[in-house]
């Protein structure tokens, strides 16, 4: 039986201080020497929120094109291997994301559109105190959770980002396209209307 879970997706944040630590390589390579297993399903190869998913290192936290790419030419190597868990794909409806979610902290995902021009998924992996004064995102983040910040394409409707976990395991994003002027030239009975320019 699959079990379907809605999201809220947020599209206002109040924690203007988030990411504002990067993620280097050296840190990276620092923290992926430790013998953490919980670590290296987070941030493993294939993982949404791994640095190297794109071949190169690619700090998580940054914002990255992704609907500029197709999958199976910028997940290849993975996609050989049989090591992604991630997909994304456009329709002429809507743009797709599917990722794994990281078997721990996957109950503690959230995602937020960041000013109209950025999705941005994130959770926390190893839970701390709550602390009253500092938000984990706002320092070393790669020691408490996760993130993937991806650039919303123009004609993406943000307003209507809708984000689902199935199956407690598989996170799907699905962004709304905005109609194109094209699709408004048609009238109310399906006629195609005709502008003249004088």
């Amino acid at each position: 039986m699959t079990s379907c879970r809605q999201l809220e997706v947020q599209s206002e944040d109040r924690s203007p201080q988030k990411w504002c630590v990067p993620l280097t390589e050296d840190t990276f390579e620092s923290l992926m020497s430790k013998s953490n297993p919980t670590l290296h399903t987070v941030f493993g190869d294939g993982s949404l929120f791994s640095p190297l998913l794109f071949r190169k290192f690619f700090d998580p936290s940054d914002a990255f094109p992704l609907w500029e790419f197709e999958s199976h030419i910028l997940l290849s190597r993975l996609h050989s291997t049989s090591q992604s868990a991630v997909d994304w794909f456009q329709t002429d409806a809507d743009y797709s994301l599917k990722a794994e979610l990281p078997g721990v902290g996957k109950s503690s995902v959230q995602v937020c559109v960041e000013n109209g021009k950025v999705v941005e998924i994130s959770g926390e992996w190893k839970h701390q105190k709550v602390s009253k004064t500092k938000d984990w995102r706002s320092g070393q983040w790669w020691e408490q959770g996760y993130v993937r910040r991806l650039e919303l394409p123009e004609n993406a409707d943000w307003r209507k980002v809708e984000a689902y976990v199935n199956n407690e395991t598989v996170l799907e994003i699905r962004i709304p396209k905005k109609p194109s002027d094209s699709d408004n030239s048609q009238g109310s009975d399906g006629t195609t209307k005709v502008s003249e320019s004088v």
